[in-house]
């Protein structure tokens, strides 16, 4: 069974879903299609522990989390996502050392789309990876939240 909450926060409204006892999905919930992301099942320990994570994470107040995390993708894509989580708070990569971290080197492509997919933004941190030349592109929920993200963290000054 899948339950999930939607929530406002600084950088704008959240979805977060769990399924099995870990969390699958959170998503920027966006505001052109709000039957996407709804509200379902109950809120559970699970789901209010994410949220309280998430809103101290954006206050400043964690550099970590400490959450059951169940993203689904393929094998390349869930490489992608792990070699994320090996991104420290307040570091930046390029997608040329996301590749290499993820045992491709020349799939730079590959792990932008991989990256694309994340399905747990945020706590899967995909926004700190920046192109070769440092500047920040792509991020689904936009770049002047991957740049809040990043100031957040020490990473852009």
């Amino acid at each position: 069974m899948i339950n999930s909450i939607v929530f406002d926060t600084v950088i704008g409204r959240l979805y977060i879903a769990e399924r099995d006892g870990a969390v699958s999905h959170l998503l920027f919930a966006q505001e052109d299609d709000p039957e996407a992301y709804k509200e379902e099942g109950s809120l559970t320990p699970l789901l209010a522990e994410t949220k309280d994570q998430i809103l101290s994470y954006l206050a400043g107040t964690r550099t970590s989390f400490n959450l059951p995390l169940a993203p689904k993708g393929t094998p390349f894509q869930e490489r992608v996502w792990n070699a994320l989580l090996t991104i420290p708070y307040g570091q930046t990569i390029s997608y040329k050392e996301l590749a290499v971290r993820a045992g491709n080197p020349k799939a730079c492509r590959a792990v932008g789309m991989a990256n694309n997919r994340n399905p747990i933004s945020l706590i899967i941190p995909c926004h700190r990876v920046i192109g070769a030349d440092g500047k920040l592109v792509g991020y689904g929920g936009g770049l002047p939240i991957k740049e809040h993200l990043l100031r957040l963290e020490g990473a852009l000054v």
